[in-house]
């Protein structure tokens, strides 16, 4: 039978009651299937000339008859596969053995898709957000933090770079710690210069908002900006002083029989964990008759001197220019020179300065409509409490309606910052390392967490807090001194966010250390999926709490 297209209602003698297929008018393919489906089509009696008369289905080039055998057989291999497709009526399906996207086991780790989901669902919020207000009060949007921003702008920023341009002084002060030998050189009075400097300039420039009576979202970003400028100053003083002081040994080398024989200090690698760093060089002396390992010294120390990348060396890297350009590449840790792209991709910086400003934008909405809302009548129904349980019962249905809007805001502040405002200083200064975190999402605990979701903090943190304590300390005391310090400055944070120092999140940065023994104990060790739904689950309903604490209590 032929193959059919239709139903035909008439039967074989005529009755319309008995339905059989309607025969399909052949084509070029029904003609040509008796040649492709046999090898010898010709041998078995077409002629010659049906085989090359360029006949085709429309799909390929026709054949020559004088083409190589091995094109012929591929020609004829593929005509006889798309024959046989033709002859089924329903496709094959092809059913291996695989996994799904989702799997563990999956080698797939491209969600794009997921991320444009994310940034669709928050416009869709948008807009809706702004339906429902022009509905309620005839326009678009109603914010009333919007003064907020405008309020002693120019202010801010004369301040901010003021503040900025403070550090600048560390400059002349690390050409004077080189150049003097006596008791200006770094290992003796400078290094306390430094430190009551940097001392002095936090405490004043922490104060300055609150004197100035700044609005909390001006001191907010002048208070984050402030810490990582530190940041950014103590690891160019202190990582400078270290060079300043090497140099000045290799040079004492010159007449060894009075030169320290200490071996040489290096910084550990930037990717190595915590747990990985090495404890400091032994400070044996080293054999003054042996010249092989005087040598060795020697070479160590210039190799501290020059940079990882062969370009520059201590003190040529004592420029305005050199700090200038450190203080706009997005990292915190000081080194000599850092690579770079071969030029400013301009739109990629627009794109991502847009992007700052659309983070901000969505920002302000969300804490207008989803925010500030609860946190008002959360604060009237506190204030008509008449019992504990009542204050309880408020305060968790609180946290419990700041769920969801805090987790978008921590998405927000994280592709602000991380992606956008540090890609886009990266596109300025042509830095090229633009890995600011890793995968932070899969973590199972909260050291990993703060090791994979902020790269900057965490290497300033490695290098020069638990680096430099583990010269004096035990591994476990610096772990503590470094978490201690992490607590203080996330303190001073929600401090001038709320202007209120309570110690609440000092007290859960520091309980971050005991539930990370718990997670790593034998019970739940290997646990995954369990230890990364705890993680989230706890920093949701933390970020919910912060909240609710600082502002209500």
């Amino acid at each position: 039978m032929a193959e059919s297209t239709g139903i035909d209602g008439r039967g074989q003698n005529g009755d319309s009651n008995y339905h059989e297929p309607r025969a399909r008018k052949p084509n070029y393919i029904e003609l040509l299937k008796p040649q492709l489906l046999s090898e010898d089509a010709p041998k078995q009696g077409a002629s010659q000339k049906d085989t090359t008369s360029g006949l085709s289905s429309g799909r390929t080039t026709p054949i020559p008859a004088d083409a190589p055998p091995s094109v012929q057989a591929s020609s004829s291999a593929r005509r006889q596969i798309r024959a046989q497709q033709k002859q089924r009526i329903f496709p094959s399906i092809e059913y291996v053995d695989r996994v799904s996207h989702f799997d563990r086991a999956s080698d797939y780790h491209d969600f794009r898709g997921f991320f444009v989901l994310f940034w669709i669902g928050l416009a869709i919020m948008v807009l809706t957000t702004m339906l429902r207000t022009y509905k309620e009060t005839g326009y678009p949007l109603s914010i009333s933090q919007w003064h907020l921003f405008t309020t002693k702008v120019w202010e801010l920023a004369i301040s901010d770079g003021l503040m900025v341009g403070s550090i600048l002084v560390s400059l002349p002060l690390h050409k004077l710690y080189m150049s003097h030998s006596g008791i200006l050189r770094w290992s003796r009075l400078g290094i306390v210069i430094q430190s009551a400097y940097q001392a002095i300039w936090l405490l004043f420039w922490t104060s300055f908002p609150f004197i100035r009576d700044w609005s909390w979202t001006a001191q907010v970003f002048f208070t984050l900006h402030l810490l990582a400028i530190f940041m950014k100053m103590h690891s160019y003083a202190f990582y400078n002083g270290h060079l300043s002081e090497t140099r000045r040994r290799l040079y004492d080398l010159d007449t060894p029989a009075t030169a320290s024989r200490a071996a040489a200090y290096r910084y550990p690698r930037p990717q190595a964990h915590l747990s990985d760093i090495p404890e400091s060089p032994s400070k044996e002396e080293l054999d003054e008759d042996d010249n092989e390992d005087l040598r060795q010294l020697r070479s160590d120390l210039a190799f501290e001197l020059a940079s990882p990348l062969g370009g520059l060396s201590y003190p040529q890297n004592l420029t305005l220019y050199n700090l200038v350009d450190f203080i706009f590449c997005p990292t915190l840790c000081y080194e000599l020179e850092y690579p770079r792209t071969p030029r400013i991709r301009w739109t990629e910086l627009l794109s991502k300065t847009l992007a700052v400003f659309g983070c901000i934008f969505l920002l302000t909405v969300t804490t207008e409509e989803f925010v500030l809302p609860v946190l008002r009548e959360s604060a009237i129904s506190l204030q008509q409490s008449t019992s504990a349980a009542d204050f309880a019962l408020v305060l968790g249905e609180t946290i419990g309606r700041l769920l969801f809007p805090f987790m978008v805001t921590f998405l927000l502040v994280f592709l602000v910052i991380f992606e956008y405002l540090l890609g886009a200083f990266a596109e300025i200064s042509r830095f090229a390392d633009r890995q600011f975190y890793a995968d932070w999402w899969n973590s199972c605990d909260w050291l990993e967490f703060s090791r994979e979701w902020n790269k900057p903090v965490h290497h300033f943190f490695r290098r020069h807090v638990y680096s430099a304590s583990r010269g004096h300390m035990s591994r476990p005391l610096a772990t503590l001194i470094t978490f201690l310090i992490s607590a203080l400055a996330h303190e001073l944070v929600m401090g001038c966010i709320t202007r209120k120092f309570r110690g609440y999140g000092f007290i859960a940065m520091m309980l971050q250390m005991p539930i990370v023994m718990v997670q790593r104990s034998r019970w739940l060790r290997g646990q995954t999926l369990l230890n990364n739904v705890l993680f989230w689950c706890s920093m949701i309903l933390g970020l919910a709490m912060m909240c609710a604490l600082y502002v209500l209590v």
